[in-house]
């Protein structure tokens, strides 16, 4: 038999197994094993794989079709004040890479469809700091929580056969979230931009700034384009070529480097800082902080954002999460989608969708 071990010894290995206990705790808390029914990050990517009725391998579960882009962040010092972030420090240029995607997670999807724009950012910022948004063009999103989202997701599968939901559990799910209905009608209702160049791009979460004295405050954002608006034509959009969003940043990038304004929006008294689902009122400040500039675009099959996770909780200092839950559930649900897409490997395609390359 082992010796038993010094008396002394005791207390620092009942200290070591402590919290060895409580770091698996928390990890099984994290992935739900504990609560039964709380969604994880892998429940989250097991609803979108179900809704979309096959696994695209080496794809992202959401927002899988794709174009890699890269640029440059100007700050005008402006926000300086809000955030003591280097990205904000006045005459700053910050390297940023990123990817423009249409929501679903069919990389082989058609551009026309009524779905949502989105732009992912990564700025790399010195010391080795990181921030990392994932942006889309509305200012709202579809649910307010990570389990809303999943039943949505099972809710609204498409039939195999009419392409449609099955109308009585999507005409429950919508009876109990009018924050869905109020999205579906906006979708519905407002205009498509016409190309990735020309839509605003927003946080849709809230997130805090922290200045240097200290202060701190709720913020949403947003990317304003200097490219003038247009609208695609919604009656249609089943008649634009499959690539045709994609092909024509890649033509306008050809032209000339792409400009966004970074627009902070502060919070009013009031304004719902967990809810994604509710846009704030009218009256808010805006101060433009600087200037994004888009002077690469190339194919994700060849580009390097393809293994980037755009993981919206990969804050710099001065930069804070906020209480909305959505938060947490995004950065689960990425982070479960890329460790299934890097077991799968390389997505492989026969003819690479954007075969030109922008620059």
């Amino acid at each position: 038999m082992p010796p038993d071990p010094h008396p002394r010894m005791l207390p620092r290995l009942a200290l070591t197994g402590a919290i060895l206990g409580a770091i698996a705790l928390l990890f099984a808390w994290v992935a739900g094993w504990l609560t039964p029914g709380r969604v994880s990050g892998g429940s989250i990517v097991d609803a979108m794989q179900y809704n979309s009725g096959k696994v695209f391998l080496g794809a992202r579960r959401a927002h899988a079709k794709g174009l890699c882009v890269s640029g440059r962040f100007a700050s005008n010092g402006a926000g300086a004040t809000l955030s003591r972030t280097l990205l904000f420090q006045a005459g700053a240029m910050t390297p940023v890479s990123g990817r423009f995607s249409l929501a679903g997670g069919n990389p082989d999807a058609p551009d026309g469809r009524n779905v949502f724009h989105a732009l992912a950012l990564r700025f790399v910022l010195p010391g080795g700091e990181e921030w990392r948004m994932a942006l889309d063009h509305t200012p709202i999103f579809i649910v307010s929580t990570p389990t809303d989202f999943q039943a949505f997701q099972i809710a609204s599968k498409p039939d195999s056969v009419t392409k449609m939901p099955d109308p009585v559990r999507m005409a429950a799910f919508l009876a109990s979230h009018p924050e869905t209905r109020r999205f579906m009608a906006y979708m519905k209702s407002a205009p498509l931009p016409s190309s990735f160049a020309n839509g605003t791009y927003y946080s849709i979460n809230a997130f805090r700034f922290t200045n240097n004295t200290g202060e701190t405050h709720a913020v949403r954002w947003q990317f304003e384009p200097e490219d003038n608006f247009s609208a695609l034509d919604k009656a249609s959009l089943d008649r634009l070529p499959t690539d045709a969003l994609f092909d024509k940043y890649l033509a306008r990038a050809s032209q000339g480097p792409v400009r966004w304004h970074l627009v902070i929006i502060p919070s009013n008294h009031g304004d719902a800082t967990n809810n994604a689902a509710v846009q704030w009122g009218p009256g808010h400040g805006r101060i433009d902080v600087g200037t994004l500039t888009l002077t690469h675009a190339v194919p994700e099959v060849s580009g390097d954002c393809r293994d980037v996770v755009f993981d919206p909780l990969i804050l710099p200092d001065g930069v804070s999460g906020s209480d909305d839950p959505l938060l947490a559930g995004r950065s689960a649900a990425y982070s479960a989608s890329f460790r299934r897409r890097a077991k799968e490997g390389p997505r492989r395609v026969s003819v690479p969708v954007n075969q030109g390359i922008a620059k």
